[in-house]
C-alpha cells in the first residue's frame, strides 16, 4: 500500500499532467495513473485534434517551466472571424452578411501583447508536460488502470486493476467522461448528446493564413479553420452522426472532394496530412465537483461541445484553482481532502464552468439550424456586438481566460 503521497490523479492527461506538475512545484508528491502509456500518448496517430489555447492558460504553462517546449510549435491566432453562413463552400463567400471580427491588437493594451490565444497540436503538449513531469521526478503508473476507490474519514484508497492499492488524503478524477473516481464518490451527470460528430484533420495551405481563425456556422454545425505552425490548419468539421461516420470512412480522394467543397479557395489548394479523425459531441456535467477526499478536473466534471473552443481551457482553469487550493491547504496545516477544502475548489469553479457550458450548449442550439427568424436574431446580435467595441473586447477577454477571480498561475505567478 503506497501512502506517501500527498495526491491520487486519475488521469495523466492534459489537465491531469499540469496539476500534478503544479503541486510537485509546489512541494506536493502526486501520483498520476493512466491507462495508456505516455509514449503511446505522443504518436501522432493517438489523437489528431489542436487546441485553442487561451492566452491565461499558456501563462500557466510558462509559470511552470514549458514555454521553452511549447512556444516553437504554438501558432498565434490574431484574428477570428465568425460568419453565419448558408451552404457549403462558407469560405468562398456564399454567406449572409452578419458576422463578428476579434482582433488581439483591440486588447493588447490590457492582454500584455498577448494573442486572442495560440493553437497547439495535441501530441506537442502532451511531449512536453510528459518530460517536464519526468523532468520532475513524478510518479506516473501506465499503463495502469483504476478499478475502484473508496473514501473514509482518514484517506482515499485507490484500487488498480492488478490489485495495487493506493492511498492519500485526497483522489482526483481525472480520467475523462467515464471517470471511476466520480461513480465511486457517488457524482452523478447530467447531459445529452447533440447528434453530431466532428471531424477532424489537419491540411497544409498554399496561402499563408497569417494566424486568422476562422468559423463558419452552418446548419449542420459549426465549421472551423484553426491555424497552426507551419502554414497549416486544423479543421473541426461538425456534421450529424451519419455524415460524420461516413467522412471518416471515405477513401481519401472523396474526402478530399469534399473537403475542397465545403472549404473553398480562399487560401489556395488544400492537402491532407495525417489521417482523419471523429468525435462524437455531447455535454456532461458532474452535479457536484468534489465529495469527501474526491475532487473532479477536466471532462470527469464537464465535458462540453467545442464549439468555442473552450473545453480544455475550462480542465486547465480547473488544474490551477485546485493546486492553489491544495496547495494553500496544506501550508496551513488543513487535511487537503477535507470537505470543506475541496468545497472551496468546487465553489471557485462552479459558476464559470456551468454559465460557460450553457452559453456553449445555447450556441449550438442557436446555430445549428438553418431556421430563418433564429437566422435573423442571430444575425442582429452579431452585427450588434460587432459594432460595440466594450461588448466587443469582453469577448475577447472571457475567450482568453482573463475574466473574473483567476488562480495565480493563470495570472502568471508561481504558487
Amino acid at each position: 500500500m503506497g501512502t506517501a503521497y500527498d495526491v491520487i490523479i486519475a488521469g495523466a492527461g492534459v489537465a491531469g499532467a499540469t496539476l500534478a506538475l503544479s503541486l510537485k512545484r509546489a512541494g506536493l508528491e502526486p501520483v498520476l495513473i493512466d491507462p495508456v502509456a505516455f509514449d503511446a500518448q505522443l504518436a501522432p496517430t493517438f489523437d489528431g485534434r489542436a487546441w485553442a489555447i487561451a492566452y491565461a492558460a499558456f501563462r500557466q504553462w510558462r509559470a511552470l517551466g514549458l514555454a521553452e517546449a511549447l512556444e516553437p510549435h504554438a501558432q498565434r491566432i490574431e484574428q477570428i472571424l465568425v460568419t453565419d453562413a448558408t451552404t457549403p463552400g462558407a469560405a468562398a463567400g456564399s454567406t449572409l452578411p452578419f458576422f463578428l471580427r476579434f482582433e488581439s491588437a483591440e486588447i493588447a493594451d490590457r492582454s500584455e501583447g498577448e494573442p486572442l490565444g495560440y493553437l497547439l497540436e495535441n501530441r506537442h503538449v502532451r511531449a512536453a508536460l510528459a518530460a517536464a513531469v519526468a523532468e520532475a521526478g513524478i510518479e506516473v503508473l501506465a499503463p495502469a488502470r483504476v478499478a475502484s476507490a473508496a473514501f473514509d474519514a482518514r484517506a482515499a484508497r485507490v484500487t488498480l486493476a492488478d490489485g495495487r492499492v493506493l492511498e492519500a488524503p485526497v483522489a482526483v478524477g481525472a480520467e475523462g467522461r467515464g471517470s471511476v473516481i466520480r461513480e465511486a464518490a457517488g457524482i452523478g451527470t447530467v447531459g445529452w448528446g447533440y447528434r453530431q460528430t466532428g471531424v477532424v484533420a489537419t491540411v497544409r495551405l498554399e496561402r499563408p493564413h497569417e494566424g486568422v481563425a476562422h468559423e463558419y456556422f452552418l446548419p449542420s454545425g459549426p465549421f472551423a479553420i484553426l491555424p497552426l505552425t507551419d502554414n497549416r490548419a486544423s479543421l473541426v468539421w461538425t456534421e450529424s452522426d451519419a455524415r460524420g461516420a461516413a467522412l471518416k470512412a471515405a477513401r481519401p480522394e472523396v474526402f478530399q472532394a469534399h473537403l475542397e467543397r465545403r472549404f473553398g479557395e480562399f487560401l489556395g489548394a488544400i492537402s491532407v496530412e495525417g489521417p482523419v479523425f471523429a468525435y462524437p459531441l455531447s455535454l456532461q456535467l458532474a452535479e457536484r465537483f468534489c465529495a469527501p477526499r474526491a475532487a473532479l478536473l477536466g471532462d470527469a466534471a464537464h465535458g462540453v461541445h467545442p464549439i468555442a473552443g473552450q473545453g480544455l481551457n475550462l480542465g486547465l482553469k480547473g488544474a490551477a484553482a485546485l493546486a492553489e487550493v491544495l496547495v494553500e491547504a496544506v501550508r496551513l496545516g488543513e487535511d487537503p481532502g477535507s470537505e470543506a477544502v475541496l468545497e472551496r475548489y468546487a465553489a471557485w469553479r462552479r459558476f464559470d464552468t456551468v454559465t460557460l457550458s450553457a452559453g456553449m450548449d445555447a450556441f449550438v442550439r442557436l446555430f445549428s439550424n438553418d431556421n430563418p427568424l433564429l437566422r435573423l436574431a442571430r444575425g442582429a446580435g452579431m452585427a450588434a456586438v460587432n459594432r460595440i467595441g466594450p461588448a466587443r473586447r469582453f469577448f475577447m477577454h472571457e475567450a482568453g481566460g482573463a475574466v473574473g477571480d483567476l488562480p495565480r498561475l493563470l495570472r502568471g505567478e508561481a504558487l
